[in-house]
């Protein structure tokens, strides 16, 4: 079945789904299936169960139909592949989803349901607020991961959820295709949340519980890894504040610094500044462009990888202006200016017959060259990993 064939269910549609991605729960299947139909029957709503199956082996399969539900298999292994086949495939007018291990009920749905039929798009559950059941979730979780997560997401993209991940989330089916969601992993709960953010979803939390899983067998997540795996999608996503502003202001500061000490000692009460100075100017230089440079990486990756929300892929890419032969040419005029400083250097230390120079003297033109040679092979090398991934993704 092709993503295309999902995307346009040919049965009627219904105002409910309510979906579990499933990978071997034949334990605690049949428990989230009895909520899920309860769920339907409390809010007295026309709506169906799917199960988004991720190649069960384990009969799960089996006891989902039986119990009525509609399963959708998933040849590509993922939470987030999953979840994006099973919104796809989704014939209700809303979407609710949570797992299948028996952590979240489905019958607290029904004022996620409420706001979504007011014109919320995004209807997030909140563990903290709803009550989490000794055991439901570990410690590091729970005070570290979490409130971490859910911070940086309202610090750096307006996110009003204070449950970043919370596993029983819905929306509006058009909005969640709408925004083209490409992860297969752990990290498509963090895409879902950032893309509907700057696309300007509109969004809102509601109470959940949740409860330990039921599973015999240790469960799929890994705190450490996967958190590890969320913040680093969320810093794809947020370039701008997290490394080209400050880099920005590093390299103005590097430069500021570069002007004030090349023409000598600069005395400030009674401290001097001198070459030493001069020395962490320029180390600042080479780390602020790092900086913009892995900022502007970051956007032209996010786009070229569809990661991007629909409006700004529509925009057209990032940075156009920055091309590989534009950084060549910027290298080249970097290592000429670099070179004629060291070139100047040397005739510095000819004028002694090559014997000892004055560090105060001599680093003034030593720094900024070896500075301007190192921003030259950056440049360049900046040049050439962008181009490669437009191209790489291009062909």
């Amino acid at each position: 079945m092709s993503m295309t064939d999902l995307a346009t269910p040919a049965e009627p549609a219904v105002e409910l789904t309510l979906l579990m991605p499933c990978l071997n729960e034949a334990l605690t299947l049949p428990g989230c299936l009895r909520e899920a139909q309860e769920a339907l029957s409390k809010l007295g709503v026309e709506g169906e169960i799917l199960i988004a199956d991720n190649g069960s082996t384990d009969g799960s399969q089996e006891i989902a139909e039986a119990a009525g539900a509609r399963v959708v298999p998933v040849e590509q292994r993922g939470y987030g592949h999953a979840l994006n086949a099973g919104i796809q495939a989704a014939r209700g007018r809303f979407v609710i989803m949570a797992d299948a291990d028996g952590s979240y009920d489905f019958r607290e749905s029904g004022p996620m349901l409420e706001k979504m039929r007011q014109g919320t798009e995004l209807v997030m559950g909140n563990r903290f607020a709803g009550g989490i059941q000794p055991g439901a979730m570990p410690w590091k979780n729970r005070y570290i991961g979490n409130p971490v997560l859910s911070y940086l997401g309202r610090l750096l993209f307006g996110i009003p959820t204070r449950d970043f991940h919370c596993g029983l989330r819905g929306g509006s089916r058009t909005a969640l295709v709408g925004l083209d969601l490409r992860t297969g992993g752990m990290e498509f709960a963090s895409e879902m949340v950032i893309k509907a953010a700057l696309s300007g979803l509109s969004m809102a939390e509601t109470p959940v519980s949740l409860r330990p899983d039921g599973r015999d067998r240790p469960p799929h997540l890994r705190p450490w890894r996967d958190g590890w795996r969320h913040l680093r999608f969320m810093l794809l996503f947020s370039p701008r504040w997290l490394f080209m502003l400050p880099g920005l202001l590093l390299l103005g500061a590097g430069l500021m610094g570069f002007g004030l000490l090349l023409r000598g000692p600069l005395p400030v009460g009674p401290v001097t500044f001198d070459v030493h100075t001069l020395l962490y100017a320029g180390a600042a230089i080479l780390c602020g462009f790092q900086a913009v440079a892995f900022a502007v990486i970051s956007k032209v990756f996010v786009y070229e990888a569809g990661l991007a929300p629909p409006h700004q892929q529509h925009a057209g890419p990032p940075f156009p202006w920055f091309s590989l032969e534009r950084g060549i040419v910027g290298a080249v005029a970097l290592a000429a200016l670099g070179l004629g400083l060291s070139i100047e250097a040397v005739l510095q230390w000819q004028q002694t017959s090559f014997g000892g120079l004055s560090p105060s003297r001599i680093l003034r033109w030593v720094v900024p060259g070896v500075t301007c040679l190192v921003l030259s092979l950056q440049l360049m090398l900046a040049g050439f990993f962008v181009d490669m991934i437009r191209l790489r993704l291009r062909r």
